[in-house]
């Protein structure tokens, strides 16, 4: 419910779910999750239905998900509600589909660089090599999913669990477990710095318009 620009991120991310074609919101809320259902209500100011899947103690990213199970009919897609994103949603189920796949994680290229210089040496001690605030860069988890039902049958319920354990616990089962690389935007928004860059951005993209 932190907001950015004018409205919340759950708004945010809302509204770009409405705009790919989703029309059915499952929220998985804990402590206060009440002031997101006083918000949002049934979803239809936004044009989609919303439910609430609320659990009474933590439960993990993956357990939190195993609350939803009764809400879910078929093939769902993950979202976290931490980040904000843009990229072509169909284009990933799509992919899903014609893989047959029973999870398919959205990956994007991240890139940064380090604090701190790197310093390698033989055995004896000799500097061999100085990099100087190296640059990293890789494909990372977004936290955007495409799943099938049958997911849930790899989360315990009832306990705290991780969604790395339950992608773990499906592929170790035989699931085919896919992940896409997608081009598009990744806001994250899991502590105070990466806050103030996402209203930064949000404040720019409306000078802009």
């Amino acid at each position: 419910m932190l907001p950015v620009g004018p409205k919340p991120i759950l708004e945010h991310i809302v509204e770009w779910l409405k705009g790919s074609g989703v029309s059915d919101v499952v929220v998985c809320t804990g402590y206060l999750g009440k002031m997101i259902s006083d918000y949002f209500g049934d979803g239809s100011q936004w044009g989609v239905s919303m439910t609430y899947a609320t659990s009474l103690h933590p439960l993990g990213i993956a357990g939190q998900l195993k609350t939803a199970e009764p809400s879910v009919d078929g093939r769902f897609v993950c979202l976290y509600g931490d980040a904000i994103l843009d990229f072509d949603l169909r284009k990933v189920v799509e992919f899903h589909e014609s893989k047959k796949a029973m999870a398919t994680m959205v990956l994007m290229n991240y890139g940064t660089e380090l604090k701190y210089g790197f310093m390698k040496t033989d055995k004896n001690g000799r500097l061999l090599e100085w990099r100087e605030k190296p640059k990293i860069t890789g494909f990372i988890n977004v936290g955007c999913y495409v799943m099938e039902k049958g997911f849930f049958a790899y989360i315990p319920g009832g306990k705290s669990y991780g969604m790395k354990e339950a992608f773990e616990r499906t592929k170790a089962a035989g699931e085919r477990v896919y992940a896409l690389k997608v081009k598009g935007e990744f806001v994250d928004i899991g502590d105070r710095r990466s806050y103030k860059a996402a209203n930064e951005l949000y404040t720019k993209k409306m000078g802009k318009v």
